[in-house]
């Protein structure tokens, strides 16, 4: 499977800044200063991973007719002291709102994380991975 991104720089002093489009076209600001237009790059892949594993997650749920009615993610990551200042570990805590199954939401994330998330499998042999797990009710 093939698919095209595309990265575009926005001309400008101070911080660069930059627009990128999915494969379908859809836009994200770029950015890398606090005070800037755009997310930080390097943020961008523990929240690619957390959005995989979710999206993947939602959809495992519902084919099992739970009644998920919130998901959040909290992310913590440990990254290298020194440049390039490489991942370490990418730590996430879910936590689910609504009548929810836990044994279900464990299974749910796993499957996501080990089967189905493309993201996961790319940094699994890099990047030690760690999730945790609430149940919120309604």
């Amino acid at each position: 499977m093939v698919s095209s991104q595309r990265l575009e720089w926005l001309p400008g002093d101070g911080v660069p800044r930059f627009l990128g489009r999915d494969s379908w076209g859809h836009v994200a600001a770029i950015g890398g200063g606090e005070d800037g237009d755009g997310s930080k790059p390097s943020d961008l892949l523990p929240l690619s991973l957390a959005a995989c594993t979710a999206h993947d997650v939602v959809i495992i749920l519902r084919k099992q007719r739970q009644d998920l009615l919130g998901l959040e993610i909290r992310i913590e990551t440990d990254q290298d002291p020194e440049p390039p200042w490489a991942f370490r570990r990418i730590g996430m805590h879910f936590v689910l709102t609504g009548a929810v199954d836990p044994g279900k939401a464990r299974r749910a994330i796993d499957l996501a994380e080990g089967k189905y998330c493309a993201v996961a499998a790319t940094l699994r042999p890099i990047v030690e991975m760690a999730f945790t797990l609430e149940v919120l009710p309604a």
